[in-house]
Formats: C-alpha cells, sequence, structure tokens
C-alpha cells in the first residue's frame, strides 16, 4: 500500500491475507486507530467462518473430497508468519483455505452437473424428436391407402404384426409381450426374399421391445419378415432360431 493511497482500500486484501509484510504492517497500524475498519475487518472476517462452515456441511462424492485433500496437500503452506496473529485469525485462515479449495473443487463439479444436465436435456430432446419422427412415420404406414396386415405368433405365444405399404415402400413391425432381454442382447428384424436371401431391417431394443417399430428398407422384395435375438449391435445375419417368422407376401 503506497502512502498516497487510502488506506481504507487495503481491508479486502487484509481480510485475504494478500498483503506484503511491511503493508500488513502498516495496515494493522492504521487498523489499531479506525474503528470503522475495525468492523469492517470483524464482520468480514465472520463471514469469511460462516462461508468455511456452511462449505463443511455441503456433502459432496468421494471423488470430490479426494480432490479436494490433494488440492490442500499441494498449496504452500505459511509455515512461518512475519508475525503473530490473535488465535482466532489463525482458525479463520485454516477456514478460508478451505473455503477456497472446496469452492473451487464444488465450482467444478457443479460446472460438471451443469454440463450433464444440458446434454441430458438435449438427450431428452432428440429423443423427443425421435419420437415424433417414428410416430408420424407409423401413422402414414398404417394409414396408407394400400396398407396390408399380417400377423403371426412368435415363441412363447407373442402374437406379432407386420403392416406393409408397398406404395410408400416401408412396413411397420409391432408385437406385445416380448420379454426384455439382458445383456445388452437385442431383437433384430430381418427381411428374408423369395430366394432365400436375409437382410436386416432394424434392431429392437432388448431392454423395451414392445410396441410398434419402422423396418429399416422396403418390403418390396420380401415374402416374410423374421425376428431372432442378437448380441448387442446386432448381427450381419442371423445367430439364432427365429422366434417367429411372418409371411407378408400378397
Amino acid at each position: 500500500m503506497k502512502p498516497e493511497e487510502d488506506p481504507h482500500l487495503a481491508i479486502g486484501a487484509y481480510v485475504l491475507y494478500a498483503l506484503p509484510p511491511a503493508e500488513e504492517t502498516a495496515f494493522e497500524n492504521h487498523l489499531a486507530g479506525c474503528d470503522a475498519c475495525h468492523r469492517e475487518a470483524a464482520d468480514l472476517l465472520e463471514t469469511t467462518a460462516r462461508l468455511g462452515a456452511s462449505v463443511r456441511s455441503v456433502p459432496v462424492t468421494a471423488q470430490a473430497r479426494a480432490r479436494t485433500l490433494r488440492t490442500v496437500a499441494h498449496t504452500r503452506q505459511d509455515r512461518a508468519p512475519h508475525r503473530p496473529r490473535a488465535p482466532g485469525h489463525r482458525v479463520l485462515r485454516f477456514a478460508l483455505a478451505v473455503s477456497v479449495a472446496a469452492a473451487a473443487v464444488l465450482g467444478g463439479v457443479a460446472v460438471r452437473q451443469h454440463v450433464e444436465a444440458d446434454d441430458a436435456r438435449a438427450r431428452a430432446v432428440r429423443a423427443e424428436q425421435q419420437a415424433r419422427t417414428a410416430g408420424a412415420a407409423i401413422t402414414e404406414i398404417l394409414t396408407a391407402p394400400d396398407a396390408t396386415v399380417h400377423t403371426a405368433s412368435l415363441t412363447g405365444g407373442t402374437t406379432a404384426a407386420v403392416v406393409v405399404s408397398l406404395d410408400q415402400a416401408r412396413a411397420v413391425f409391432a408385437a406385445y409381450g416380448l420379454p426384455a432381454l439382458t445383456g445388452g442382447r437385442v431383437y433384430e428384424l430381418w427381411y428374408a426374399a423369395e430366394a432365400g436371401d436375409v437382410r436386416s431391417a432394424g434392431l429392437v431394443a432388448g431392454s423395451a421391445p414392445n410396441g410398434s417399430h419402422v423396418l429399416k428398407g422396403s418390403p418390396a422384395d420380401a415374402v416374410t419378415v423374421g425376428i431372432t435375438v442378437e448380441p448387442a449391435g446386432g448381427s450381419p445375419q442371423p445367430t439364432t432360431e427365429p422366434l417367429g417368422v411372418i409371411p407378408i407376401a400378397t
């Protein structure tokens, strides 16, 4: 603090222990004769103590706590203060150090949580848009003037249906009662041509298999639609016996 500067302006730096030794000594001399600065310093120190207390009550994850301890452990400490202060000052200094370290860690947690929340909202929006798009496609196929409905029973007694619109070159598969799959496995739909060629018509999530699904590709050259259980990500060709085969040729 230079002589021409207002000594009252150093109070914030003093409370945060940011003054060089000479300036700290000069401000403490000023503090001894300035009631206004003395009261303000006391208020700021009390606020710091409350901040430290409030941080200790904030629940944090084990990872956040470990990062805080690493931050404190690797922060250079003032081992030999140039002049002693009252015992309460040392407690407040420790509270301030913990508050700063915890604020840095919790701030990072808050930022990460904010980003994760934004990502979750974006995923929800995309999922809603995809659901609307799929719902619109299903409606168009089901209400197509040339739509034909084909049904068959699958293993376990589940009834499945395929609605075909050759004008739209699309088809919908619907089933209710399919058991949920575990281990990341999926249901895979297949178009089979009269010559026996089989091609994938899309995947159905094993965790939520029931409902209506637009098949991938045109059913124009297919005579049946089959469904199998496949590993996560599906397979180029069926690897298990079909749960059922639905004839769709008219």
